[in-house]
């Protein structure tokens, strides 16, 4: 059984190194390069300026990455589940009917979540972009194919995204394994050259950089927080593989190669300062470049995949939580329910990603669009987990404040260093999230107002139910489930079958479907049921953010009613929303909220519903 556990924990290791290290693993590719080189105040480069940013670099991801995220965040879970989205919905079921404080936070929430999206685009971009950059450095001719070759790559990434990444997974582990321990030996056969780069581990030297050169030391905070990015993967891939395998993989093999070959490119440049130009693939001999080439790109490209299938997951989340339409959404595995594929996401991402590179044209150039995205989402969860230590927890004020103040202030250095970058391209995910924030709130307040509207507008069910004789209406044979966001009125659908087809079902059920603010709900607590007289049944079918919807599964398995599918018909409203000035939500957004509305995905796939035994009836609602 020991041994067992053991090949368990390795196996997941090795898993969790392919996923979720890609992104954070593959910054040494950009980061001192765009430090020493890119934007308005690149940083002088001399020995102290070296061991200054080194020390930066190496204590940043000490606190943020080693502590904050892999010590403290990973224990703030929701039921095991990680990500901004799950912390979001943990915060939210502990904040109760506190409707003010549920809007701020909600507010804050989203907008991390937005500005992750701005995230998941520019990885792709800058890291792809990167890797084939370092062709320039075996030779000047290779300059005008980097940009025809990145867009390639990235569309052949896109273009696969279709046949899930099931097939490869098991590829991811093994190369990252690779591509870390190169990292490792480039950077332990340069540090040999130049030792003396290993006293930037001394915090001192950070402290003197910063203390020498004090506005130009905090601008540099826009290039050392390049090298944290991924460290909310770390969090948000938790659920995949739990805590103990991402913990163990960080400290015991991902940490080690990143400080050595940060460590390596700084003994390189003290010994070469031209190698300033491209740092990362001057550790390589000439002799290894081109492989070392092919390695980069393969990295990036695994870096690129898990950031691509966390906006699945979290656009697949928030769909669930109410935050955003039903969109088309194929599961590209019959193993694994959580690989899934979301076709106007992804070409939503690959359009913004061709659009990034042909726009910036140079990784050093999109460094400052990147910090923005990471450093906000950053501080977002750090303010969140406030709120888990004080409720959940059980922390006293004075305690909580003084960790999150600390870490807070961390955050928010980073981020008013990249604040500044807007005009270099930082603009682009504020952007970027202010669009996602906006279609966010937009959809969320709309059906609130909706479901306002039809509560208001409905016949209350329990009096319909009793008013109902044998000799009032005609009962045919089967079953009719009526789906309704409102368990205690009296669906449109039904209604409306009873007006024109002037029959009921010899059984009547009024279904309503309810995603909690917890990752998976058990089977046994799965559907609520209340008998009414009539041969009417109230039924209410729960489930998780990240549990699979499938009404068929739940209702034809239970043994309450011992429906037959065959047997079975499904009735669904669809809505007509007509926009109207001097409502609760102003008339531009309404009109957002209404063409949202029409493009949003059919219940029936997204439900899992046999689309021959379903029937439509419409309604016309003024908002």
């Amino acid at each position: 059984m020991e041994q067992s556990g053991k090949s368990s924990l390795a196996t997941l290791s090795l898993a969790a190194l392919g996923v979720v290290y890609g992104d954070i693993g593959t910054s040494p590719l950009y980061t001192l390069n765009t430090i020493f080189t890119a934007g308005a105040h690149p940083v002088p480069l001399n020995h102290e300026n070296i061991l200054g940013i080194l020390s930066l670099i190496f204590w940043s991801l000490m606190i943020v990455v080693s502590f904050k995220y892999v010590v403290f965040i990973m224990h703030a879970d929701n039921e095991g589940e990680g990500g901004i989205m799950a912390l979001l919905a943990l915060v939210l079921g502990k904040l109760g009917r506190d409707e003010k404080r549920r809007a701020v936070i909600l507010i804050l929430g989203l907008f991390g979540t937005a500005l992750f999206y701005g995230d998941g685009v520019i990885t792709p971009a800058i890291s792809v972009l990167s890797a084939v950059e370092g062709l320039q450095v075996a030779s000047p001719l290779f300059k005008v194919y980097v940009i025809p070759l990145t867009l390639i790559i990235l569309f052949g990434l896109f273009l696969f995204q279709r046949r899930g990444t099931a097939s490869v997974g098991a590829f991811f582990g093994p190369v990252m394994c690779i591509w870390f321990v190169t990292l490792a030996l480039f950077g332990i056969s340069s540090i040999l050259s130049a030792p003396r780069v290993l006293e930037a581990l001394n915090p001192a030297h950070g402290f003197r950089f910063l203390a020498a050169n004090p506005w130009l030391g905090f601008l540099s905070l826009g290039g050392v927080v390049l090298a944290l990015t991924g460290a909310e993967a770390l969090y948000a891939d938790m659920g995949h593989f739990g805590r103990k395998p991402v913990q163990l993989v960080w400290f015991g093999f991902v940490l080690p190669a990143l400080v050595l070959n940060y460590f390596g490119q700084g003994a390189l440049l003290m010994v070469n300062p031209k190698a300033i130009q491209n740092p990362f693939f001057l550790l390589a001999p000439n002799w290894l470049l081109y492989p070392l080439v092919i390695l980069s790109t393969v990295a990036t490209v695994i870096a690129s995949q898990a950031v691509i299938s966390g906006a699945f997951s979290m656009t697949n989340q928030a769909i669930r939580l109410g935050y955003a339409p039903r969109m088309e959404t194929q599961h590209t595995s019959e193993e694994e329910i959580g690989q899934i594929y979301v076709p106007g996401i992804n070409w939503a991402l690959l359009l913004s990603v061709a659009a990034l590179v042909l726009g910036f044209r140079s990784s050093a150039n999109l460094a400052s669009a990147y910090g923005i995205a990471v450093t906000g989402t950053m501080t977002v969860t750090t303010v969140l987990a406030f709120i888990v230590v004080r409720r959940l927890w059980g922390w006293g004020l004075l305690r909580g404040a003084l960790l999150i103040s600390a870490l807070i202030a961390v955050d928010l250095s980073f981020f008013f260093a990249n604040l500044i970058k807007i005009e270099e391209g930082g603009w682009f995910p504020l952007a970027m999230a202010s669009v996602i924030f906006t279609l966010m709130t937009t959809w969320k307040r709309g059906r609130v107002l909706l479901a306002e509207r039809m509560k208001r507008d409905s016949i209350e069910l329990l009096p319909f139910v009793e008013s109902i004789s044998p000799d009032s209406v005609v009962r045919v044979p089967g079953t009719a489930i009526f789906l309704t966001a409102n368990p205690e009125g009296v669906p449109h659908a039904l209604l409306h079958n009873l007006k024109h087809n002037k029959v009921l079902h010899e059984r009547v059920v009024i279904l309503t479907v309810k995603v909690l603010e917890i990752p998976h709900v058990p089977a046994e607590e799965r559907i609520e049921h209340t008998p009414m007289k009539n041969e009417f049944h109230r039924m209410i079918v729960r489930y998780g953010f990240k549990d699979e919807p499938n009404l068929p599964r739940a209702l034809f398995a239970q043994d309450i009613l011992k429906l037959e599918p065959m047997d079975t018909s499904f009735f669904l409203s669809r809505e007509m929303l007509i926009p109207k000035a001097g409502q609760k939500m102003a008339l531009w957004r309404e009109k957002l909220f209404v063409a949202m509305f029409r493009n949003a995905g059919s219940a029936v796939p997204f439900f899992r519903i046999p689309p021959n035994r379903v029937v439509e009836i419409g309604a016309q609602i003024v908002l």
